[in-house]
């Protein structure tokens, strides 16, 4: 070959391999470009939409969660009991999305939940009416009129043992209650309240027994306190002993329920939409506020849509009925009420897309570091 074609074979070879060179960050652009479409198609979304129902026409502010997005009951201050703005809420969880939750106790007294919360795979409340939507650890959403039972059994060191029972979680009861209440540390540092003998529990031992003067509430552990004629209970329990808690779940009708893997859930109702069909009976659930049972006003709603993706929506005014037939047209396959009035609040896309009137006890949060 002479010199002036190996020159040539040599430009040759130089330009395909700067050709070749260039054309790498073209396919390695398209390389990682289809996991962020993907990961596009899948976030939350928000939408304004216009629903026909019932005979009006409604103004719906919808979010769109997919299934598996990371959920968790999101409360004010991080503790049961306490209120606080949604958005503090939504940045104390660095969510994505987030809509208010359960009924709670507004006007007089301690701002306690009335619903069932579940958060992390714990009852942090009971609550003994409407209906519940529950998470599991996949994903999978699940709603259903959750009943929970709470009862154990304390072995002294003679190894002789007792049954106990506990009414309620991580509520304050009224001064003249005759009832036993579990303390856990989603309550904050203290039980809340004065009055009762106090049984203290660190890693399923008794530790000490006291009145209660607003007991701390061990980290590692969690107090059983009771009061009125129920105080005699607190007899069976001696420091040292071992104790055991056992939680059951059933529906309305007293029927077990495979709730033991729900690591999330907020009870609220009542029943909008059951399998796609409009199914609203809020007396039947125990509500006997006209609130519910027949006036017009703001609402807030979360449905299970046919995909197994969730649906939050708030509307500026409708009845219940009105609100089932909205929420059924909207696609839902189940669809419960929320809280409403001046608690009906949404939170997608980094703002406030409804506003709540006061400050909030418990929401749900999706996205983000919720976990």
């Amino acid at each position: 070959m002479s010199n002036m074609q190996t020159k040539r074979a040599g430009r040759k070879w130089w330009t395909g391999a700067m050709a070749l060179v260039l054309a790498l960050p073209v396919l390695l652009s398209g390389a990682v470009s289809a996991p962020q479409t993907a990961d596009a198609k899948a976030a939350i979304s928000t939408k304004v939409q216009k629903v026909k129902a019932a005979g009006r026409n409604f103004t719906v502010q919808t979010v769109s969660i997919p299934k598996g997005t990371p959920v968790t009951v999101g409360l004010a201050k991080k503790q049961v009991g306490q209120t606080a703005t949604l958005p503090s809420i939504v940045k104390a969880y660095g969510a994505q999305a987030a809509i208010n939750g359960a009924f709670f106790e507004a006007y007089n007294g301690a701002p306690d939940p009335y619903g069932m919360l579940i958060a992390n795979g714990k009852v942090i409340h009971i609550g003994r009416y409407g209906t519940t939507i529950g998470f599991k650890e996949d994903g999978t959403a699940i709603m259903d009129s959750l009943q929970v039972s709470l009862t154990g059994k304390v072995t002294d060191s003679t190894g002789k043992s007792r049954s106990w029972y506990a009414t309620f979680i991580n509520r304050t009861p009224s001064a003249s209650a005759s009832i036993s209440m579990l303390y856990t540390p989603e309550r904050g540092p203290k039980v809340g309240f004065k009055g009762g003998i106090a049984v203290v529990m660190e890693k399923g031992i008794v530790t000490k027994k006291v009145a209660n003067n607003n007991v701390a509430i061990p980290k590692n552990g969690s107090v059983l306190v009771f009061t009125g004629n129920q105080k005699s209970s607190a007899d069976r329990f001696t420091v040292g002993s071992t104790v055991e808690m056992n939680y059951k779940y059933t529906n309305a009708a007293g029927k077990e329920i495979p709730w033991q893997d729900v690591v999330t859930a907020v009870g609220a109702g009542p029943r909008l939409v059951k399998d796609g069909k409009i199914a609203v009976n809020p007396i039947s659930e125990g509500f006997k506020d006209t609130k519910i049972l027949n006036a017009s006003g703001a609402r807030s709603g979360i449905a299970i849509m046919a995909d197994g993706s969730i649906m939050l929506a708030t509307v500026s005014g409708a009845t219940i009925k009105e609100w089932a037939a909205v929420m059924q047209k909207l696609g839902a396959k189940q669809a419960m009420n929320l809280d409403g009035g001046a608690s009906s609040g949404m939170y997608a896309g980094g703002k406030m897309l409804t506003s709540p009137g006061r400050l909030l006890s418990n929401t749900l949060v999706f996205g983000g570091s919720v976990r």
